[in-house]
């Protein structure tokens, strides 16, 4: 029975690195993002300090409960999403769905190449979870969608009829395009 779990996004990367590890480890995917802001509401409550609700995503519920049910039997579980933002946020999200449903300790590792000397030299120096990433991935998730939200029923309305063509308002596309223009106001109104 293996020791240790070890999670990473990519279910090739999965097959790799088990190969690398070996019979004491059991290497499963997440397949990106587990948790996310719904899709048919804003999700964020302005009012109560921009409180995000972060929601299981539809179709990821047995993978769910495979991860759970891999962490019991688990000593160790080493959380090897990628090395950014999003990597951290899905890695912060598999703390949240594992609490108080494991002994076992949950470890961060970071490599940033899928090779055998990486991967095991990754796995001897374990880390803890950067908040100051997931924070950044999740304000810049909270921006988005608050102003796309907003924005992309105006795009839908003004191009979708033009065009037949369905648009979103993007990700920080729409925040950056935003701050320029109010920064150009800004300096415009300036004397």
């Amino acid at each position: 029975m293996a020791k240790n779990l070890v999670l990473v996004e990519s279910p090739s990367k999965a097959k790799t690195i088990n190969k690398y590890l070996g019979r004491n480890y059991i290497v499963e995917s997440t397949v990106g993002h587990i948790k996310n802001l719904p899709k048919t509401k804003l999700g964020i409550d302005i009012e109560d300090g921009y409180k995000v609700s972060l929601l299981n995503i539809r179709g990821k519920g047995d993978l769910i409960k495979k991860i759970r049910s891999l962490s019991k039997k688990a000593e160790k579980i080493f959380v090897a999403t990628d090395p950014d933002r999003e990597g951290e946020a899905i890695a912060q999200d598999v703390v949240e769905i594992l609490e108080g449903k494991t002994d076992a300790h949950i470890y961060r590792v970071l490599f940033n190449e899928v090779t055998k000397n990486a991967v095991k030299a990754a796995m001897k120096e374990p880390l803890e979870i950067d908040n100051a990433l997931v924070e950044s991935q999740r304000a810049r998730r909270v921006m988005d969608r608050i102003i796309g939200y907003k924005i992309s029923p105006i795009l839908w309305r003004a191009i979708l009829e033009a065009s037949g063509n369905s648009l979103s308002a993007g990700r920080v596309q729409s925040v950056a395009l935003r701050l320029i223009c109010e920064r150009e106001k800004i300096i415009e109104d300036f004397t």
